[in-house]
C-alpha cells in the first residue's frame, strides 16, 4: 500500500531568526533590535564647550557634539573653528574617548591644545597629507580595537587628493576628484563609525556662493567643499560666522583687541533643531577659548524672572530673593552658587523646555541672520 507524500513546508522565520542569518551573511552585525542598544540611537554627546551651543542641538536636552555620527563645523576665517574643535578634543578625552587630529594646514599648536584642556600625551596628531590617507586611516583605525575614537579632520577644504598632488596647478584637471572620493569614503565609513560608537568631527571653509540668481545670493550665501556627498552624511552642521563690524571684537580696557564675537547656526540637525541659532565670545592668545559664562546672559535675558530697570538687572529666585546685578558684574555673580544655579536653572527653561513645547513665539530662536540676509 503505498504511503501519502506530504509536502513539508519549512516553518515561518521568527524576527530574531532572520536577525541572526543577516548578521551571518554580513560577517558583522548590522541587524538590531531597536527596543535595545543601536547604532541609530545617539547615547552620548560630547560638550563643545558652549552650554547654550549645547542646549539648542537636540530638542528636549543638553546635549552636544553626537557620539557615533558624522559632524560638521564650518565657518568664515578667524571665527574659532579650531578653538571648537579643541574644547570638543579635551571634552572627549575626558569621557575615556581617544582623539586623532588630522591636521592639514601642520599649523596646530601644541600650547593651544594644552590651554584648551587638551592631553597631549593621549592625543594624536596626524598630518592630513591627502583626503585619501585620511578615510583609510579612519578606517584603518576603527577596525584595529574596540576603542571610542573621536576623529577632528582640520579641514577638509585645504586636504588635497592625491590627485591634487601628483598633478600641475590647473584646477581643471582633477576637477570634482576631491568629492568623488570623499562620495565613496563617506558610504564606505558611515556604517562603521555607527557601530563602533566613534564620532567624526570635520572641519570646513564658508565660502561665497558664485550664483547668477540674486535671490539664491541672498537666501544661501555661502556653500562649502567637499560635495553633496558630505552634506548627506553629517548628522549635524554648524556653521560660524561673525559680522563685520568693529563692534563684534572683545576688546580689553585699553582698546586692543583680544577676541571676537561669533554667531552659531544650526544648518542641518537631526535633531529637531535645524535653524536654530545662538553667539558666543572666543578669546584669542592666553585666555584662549569660548567665554561660555558670559553668554548665557543673552541666553535668558527673555526670562520672566529676569527684569531690568537702567542699566540694573534683577534675578527672581523661587524663595522669593532678588539679586540685582549690572551686566559688567555677571562673572563676578556667577561666582556665587546661589546665583548660579538660578541661572542654570533658567537656561534650561529659557533654552530647552520653551523650544521643546513650543510655549512662545518661534522668532525668539530662528531670529533672522542680518548677515546673511535670512
Amino acid at each position: 500500500m503505498a504511503r501519502s507524500m506530504k509536502a513539508v513546508k519549512a516553518g515561518k522565520l521568527s524576527i530574531s531568526k532572520m536577525r541572526d542569518i543577516i548578521n551571518r551573511k554580513a560577517g558583522m552585525k548590522v541587524a538590531h533590535d531597536l527596543r535595545n542598544e543601536n547604532p541609530t540611537e545617539v547615547k552620548d554627546w560630547i560638550p563643545t564647550g558652549s552650554r547654550w551651543l549645547d542646549s539648542i542641538i537636540c530638542k528636549g536636552k543638553l546635549a552636544g557634539i553626537p557620539v557615533g555620527k558624522i559632524t560638521e563645523i564650518a565657518g568664515l576665517e578667524a571665527t574659532g573653528k579650531s578653538y571648537l574643535a579643541a574644547q570638543v578634543a579635551a571634552n572627549a578625552q575626558k569621557m575615556g574617548i581617544d582623539v586623532v587630529y588630522f591636521d592639514s594646514e601642520s599649523a596646530i599648536d601644541p600650547t593651544f591644545l594644552l590651554n584648551s584642556g587638551c592631553d597631549l600625551e593621549n592625543l594624536l596628531y596626524v598630518q592630513a597629507t591627502s583626503v585619501e590617507f585620511v578615510l583609510e586611516t579612519i578606517e584603518e583605525l576603527m577596525g584595529g580595537g574596540e576603542n571610542r575614537m573621536l576623529f577632528i579632520w582640520d579641514s577638509l577644504a585645504l586636504t588635497p587628493a592625491i590627485s591634487d598632488i601628483e598633478g600641475d596647478f590647473n584646477p581643471q584637471s582633477s576637477m570634482a576628484m576631491k568629492a568623488r572620493i570623499l562620495s565613496k569614503g563617506m558610504s564606505k565609513l558611515t556604517v562603521p563609525i555607527a557601530n563602533s560608537q566613534s564620532t567624526f568631527l570635520v572641519l570646513n571653509q564658508l565660502k561665497a556662493n558664485i550664483t547668477r540668481s540674486p535671490s539664491e545670493a541672498m537666501t544661501t550665501p555661502y556653500m562649502t567643499p567637499g560635495g553633496k556627498a558630505m552634506i548627506y552624511a553629517y548628522s549635524l552642521r554648524i556653521w560660524l560666522t561673525g559680522r563685520k563690524a568693529k563692534a563684534s571684537f572683545v576688546v580689553d580696557d585699553k582698546g586692543y583687541r583680544i577676541g571676537s564675537e561669533v554667531k552659531v547656526k544650526l544648518e542641518k540637525s537631526r535633531f529637531g533643531t535645524q535653524g536654530r541659532q545662538c553667539n558666543f565670545k572666543i578669546l584669542w592668545g592666553d585666555e584662549i577659548g569660548v567665554q561660555d559664562e558670559a553668554s548665557w546672559f543673552d541666553a535668558i535675558k527673555s526670562s520672566q524672572h529676569l527684569s531690568s530697570s537702567g542699566s540694573w538687572y534683577s534675578l527672581h529666585h523661587e524663595d522669593g530673593t532678588v539679586d540685582k546685578f549690572q551686566p559688567s558684574k555677571w562673572t563676578t555673580m556667577l561666582e556665587k552658587e546661589k546665583f548660579k544655579t538660578r541661572i542654570l536653572e533658567l537656561m534650561d527653561r529659557e533654552v530647552i523646555q520653551k523650544f521643546e513645547k513650543r510655549e512662545v513665539d518661534a522668532k525668539e530662536f530662528y531670529e533672522p541672520d542680518e548677515d546673511n540676509g535670512e
